[in-house]
């Protein structure tokens, strides 16, 4: 089906999203910002019901809505997939050995691989997708433990950059995370 065309070039959009999702056994229609909130972001991967269409093997996409300061405290270290993020709205930092990669315009992308340790940051309040393949089970992270959550921020643009390494450019040791903030009300 075609988009048709109305007065003053304006597009009318055709067919309805129905309140039962599921169309039909291969097919999956939803809003990812309200699909996100069921299962931590997580839109697709081999962590779905085998019967879904979003279950799969071979890949994981995530919509990650973060308030700003929330952030990723314990690295994830000994990573077995490739994970490209790609920036939608907000000012978000990626840290790798290393390096430090700020995603400020919407689109900014960064793409690293197996092996590569990583912790991330919300700088201002961001929208960010996530692929990651394959889809490997016994990566799921507590909560509790992992991220510390602050106050709402605003978008922002501007290019992405790729910093000389800063405090948390490299990997702490273990027992150096920091506690978690209760969560804003």
């Amino acid at each position: 089906m075609s988009c048709a065309v109305g007065r003053a070039g304006r597009r009318r959009r055709y067919g309805l999203l129905l309140p039962c999702r599921a169309m039909n056994d291969s097919v999956y229609v939803g809003n990812a910002g309200q699909d996100a909130a069921l299962d931590r972001g997580w839109l697709l991967g081999h962590f779905k019901d085998a019967s879904d269409p979003r279950h799969s093997e071979a890949v994981e996409i995530k919509w990650g809505v973060h308030p700003q300061g929330d952030e990723r405290v314990r690295w994830v270290t000994g990573e077995e997939r490739t994970a490209l993020l790609v920036l939608v709205s907000g000012r978000f930092r990626v840290e790798l050995p290393g390096r430090s990669v700020l995603l400020a315009r919407q689109g900014d992308y960064v793409v690293w691989g197996h092996g590569v340790d990583h912790s991330w940051c919300a700088e201002e309040e961001s929208v960010v997708l996530t692929v990651r393949w394959p889809s490997v089970a016994g990566y799921r992270v507590n909560d509790e433990d992992d991220r510390v959550q602050g106050a709402g921020g605003q978008e922002a643009g501007g290019p992405a950059t790729v910093s000389a390494p800063g405090p948390r450019a490299t990997p702490p040791a273990r027992d150096q995370r920091r506690q978690r903030s209760a969560p804003p009300a």
